[in-house]
């Protein structure tokens, strides 16, 4: 299984194992894909992010290079030339397709809106622990 933490230490697991992501511009990536939770980000939008306006000649070479970097690092049993699951293509960009228990800011939010709910409810010793359930995913700075 793979899981990604933004909430504290950035990084990824596969499989129990660190992922290797690379440099700040393929971690910078990963983090942006996974701050959209799973929803599409155009690649224009991620060589803007990635190079501040200052995208060289070739960016969208090197965004592509760093997504399949981030690829093999994230899937390293897949087979070559057979689709990505983890990190796809869904055009003009790309997307995180991971369930939300596995990123911890996804499950920081899926908490959150039960915490709410049950509130709302009138459960609110159940709102606490999800509330601190929520907090405990936290580990320092986000992303």
């Amino acid at each position: 299984m793979t899981t990604v933490r933004v909430l504290g230490a950035f990084g990824a697991e596969v499989g129990g194992s660190p992922a290797d992501l690379g440099g700040p511009r393929r971690r910078s990536v990963l983090a942006r894909l996974a701050a959209a939770h799973g929803r599409m980000v155009p690649a224009e939008r991620l060589v803007d992010e990635l190079w501040a306006g200052t995208a060289p000649p070739h960016a969208a070479a090197g965004l592509q290079s760093f997504v399949s970097h981030l690829r093999r690092a994230l899937e390293p049993d897949r087979p070559p030339r057979t689709p990505a699951r983890v990190l796809v293509t869904e055009p003009p960009g790309y997307a995180l397709r991971l369930p939300a228990g596995a990123v911890d800011a996804w499950r920081f939010d899926a908490l959150i809106d039960t915490a709410g709910t049950l509130l709302e409810t009138g459960d609110p010793a159940g709102a606490r622990r999800a509330a601190e359930g929520a907090l405990a995913r936290w580990r320092g700075p986000a992303y």
